[in-house]
This record gives C-alpha cells, structure tokens and sequence, in this order.
C-alpha cells in the first residue's frame, strides 16, 4: 500500500537516498519560525515528538532542519533526535550549514570556511548521529561571489566521512554549475512557490531537473508572508481551485509546486496534526491543466510587491 507521503513519487537525494516526495520542514517545530512563540510558552516536547511520529506513520522519511531552529528552552534538532530515538523506520535528515544564529538569537551573517566544521559537528551532537545524511551550505545575499572556498570545506568533510551528500541553500545557477566542479550537489533550497518563482525566470528548477539536483523549495506555502503564521488565502485562482477539488489553498499551493517536475520535492512544516494530514495528502491532488494554466496567470498585485522588495532567498 503506497503510503500518503509517497503518493506524489521518489526521488533519490544523491546517488542512494531515496525519500517521498512530501516530506517535513522544521522551522516551525519550536514555534514561529525562528522567532520563538509570541507569547513566551516553550512548544510541549512531547506534542512535538508524537508530531513527527504522526508524519513518519504517514509516510514521511524526510526532515529538512537547521541548528539555528530553536526558541527559548526548545531545538527542532533535539526534538528530531528525540524522535527518532524511538522510531524503527529510516528517516533521512537534511540540514544546513553557513550563516546561522549565536545561542542569544543573534545572527551571524559571515561564516568562515574552516568553521563549517564546528556548525556540522553541532548538528551532529545535537541530531545524536555520527554522520549527516545531507549538508547544505547557506549562501544568500546580492551577487555572484564564488563559493568554492566554503563548498570545498564541505567536500573535504564529506571525504572525512562526517557527511554523506553535499547540497546548496539560496543560490544562484552559476553558484550551483561552481559547487559541480567541486563535489556532487544533492540538493538545492531556494524560496519558490506560486507569488515567488525567481527559481523559474533564472532557470534554476529546470537546471536541477537536468543535472537530476532536488529542488527542495522553502516558503512553498507560507510565499511573500515567509516565517509569518498563515493568514487567509487572498489569492482568488488559490481559492477557486481549492473549491473545485474540495482543497484547502496550502493543499493547491503544494500541488501547483509538486507539479514543477519529479525532481521537487516539498517540506511543509506546521505543529497542527490536522495541517500535517492536510500537507502530506497534497501529494495525491492533481490540478488539471487548465487549472494550471490559470494558476500560471500573472497577478499583478504580487508582481508590484516583487518589484518592491528584497529577494527572500537572501535570508531563509
């Protein structure tokens, strides 16, 4: 029986990690994204723990997280530990490394290549694993500065066993063709989704899509509202299609994404049981192609918007 996370497919991450389609993003585990809860009360551990227990029931074998996932008295990487501490099943978990965040919250926009190091040993404690399954190095920011340096001490930590596959967060085509002639790139994050396509007008999802790279993108539901809490859907062709197919509008919005290729991979992350089920069964909706095409029609209110502001794939 194909489980509800695998029902929009595979994909392999590498040459041999093979993960549904729908998976689990953790930003939002220990609150509101990476700002803590609003009104101060540390996330339940235990509610965390049966959440993510509850995705893998469901199909779910692959996490997307990050050290700089925490809020006061809570880390997205120790509740993932203390999970799968008590899960039999294989989970493949993604995580981040480059510009982070200090213990305070504060963060730290210039990373050094030789302390990448001590940012994958502190997922490596914090996820209780000897070895990272994927590493994606942050890069973010204006430009087309050269991540060779940063990429290489990456592979040199790869070949000394502490991560199996090397993958890119918030970059650019030339960036990602620059990380290939260094190492296999596994995976590449980038902000996409139905109000923020730049992935599109660069050609970077159909790159991915011909060198077989994962595009896994982040802010696939949330779009222009980023680490904000889900508001009303104000999209009229979002809420039409969603009618039509008895749909809740983050269910089209994943879709919509999912339908970009087999390559793309989706990581919602939510701390609502019901919006888990609700994401994960997103993997069996098909849009029609008229549905599609009407999806694809500009909105040019989003576009005035886009026009105004900074490129969330800066910050993720």
């Amino acid at each position: 029986m194909v489980s509800a996370a695998a029902s929009a497919g595979t994909w392999k991450l590498g040459d041999d990690l093979e993960v549904n389609r729908i998976g689990y993003g953790a930003m939002r585990l220990t609150g509101n994204g990476m700002r803590g809860n609003s009104d101060g009360t540390p996330v339940d551990r235990d509610a965390a723990v049966d959440l993510l227990h509850s995705a893998f029931e469901q199909g779910v074998n692959h996490i997307d997280t990050a050290a700089f996932y925490f809020s006061p008295l809570r880390s997205a990487n120790e509740i993932i530990n203390r999970a799968l501490s008590s899960w039999h099943g294989d989970v493949v978990v993604v995580t981040k490394v480059g510009p982070t965040r200090d213990p305070s919250g504060e963060w730290l926009y210039t990373v050094r290549p030789d302390q990448l190091r001590g940012q994958v040993e502190e997922n490596l404690r914090q996820l209780g694993r000897d070895h990272l399954d994927v590493a994606n190095l942050r890069v973010g920011g204006p430009g087309t500065a050269s991540i060779a340096e940063h990429f290489g001490a990456l592979a040199e930590l790869r070949d000394a066993g502490l991560v199996r596959h090397l993958g890119l967060s918030a970059v650019l085509p030339e960036q990602v063709a620059e990380a290939q002639t260094i190492a296999p790139v596994a995976c590449v994050q980038n902000s996409y989704g139905l109000d923020w396509r730049r992935a599109d007008d660069s050609g970077l999802v159909d790159l991915c899509g011909e060198q077989g790279i994962a595009f896994v993108p982040f802010f696939a539901v949330s779009g222009l509202r980023r680490e904000a809490a889900a508001g009303q859907e104000q999209d009229a062709r979002v809420q039409s299609v969603a009618r039509a197919h008895n749909a809740t509008p983050a269910q089209v919005r994943l879709a919509w994404t999912l339908h970009r290729g087999p390559h793309v991979l989706a990581v919602p992350g939510t701390r609502n049981p019901a919006h888990l089920a609700e994401n994960i069964a997103a993997g069996a909706l098909r849009l029609t192609e008229e549905e599609l095409a009407l999806l694809d029609e500009p909105d040019e209110s989003i576009a005035r918007a886009l026009a105004l502001g900074p490129d969330p794939s800066d910050r993720p």
